[in-house]
């Protein structure tokens, strides 16, 4: 993965393609894609569904898209009790 992308805002990026198949179109079959991506606009994951609906035969049924940041600022957090290793 590229650091200049995630500095980027883009995402690791995973969709559940569900397509039906095409000798049996009432069954369906489940498609995992990931790669980096801008969310919420998906350019990345959009150039890949035009070519799935131009180039490939299955008919596409439904897309669940999950993201999440790579790069984020540190997180601290306060807390009251401190305890010494000695």
């Amino acid at each position: 993965m590229s650091l200049a992308k995630q500095l980027n805002d883009y995402r690791l990026t995973t969709a559940e393609i569900l397509y039906h198949m095409p000798d049996h179109p009432g069954i369906l079959q489940s498609y995992i894609w990931q790669d980096l991506d801008i969310a919420p606009r998906y350019p990345v994951l959009c150039k890949f569904l035009g070519f799935w609906t131009r180039e490939l035969d299955g008919k596409l049924h439904s897309v669940r898209v999950a993201s999440a940041e790579l790069v984020r600022p540190a997180r601290l957090r306060h807390t009251r009790t401190l305890m010494r290793l000695q």
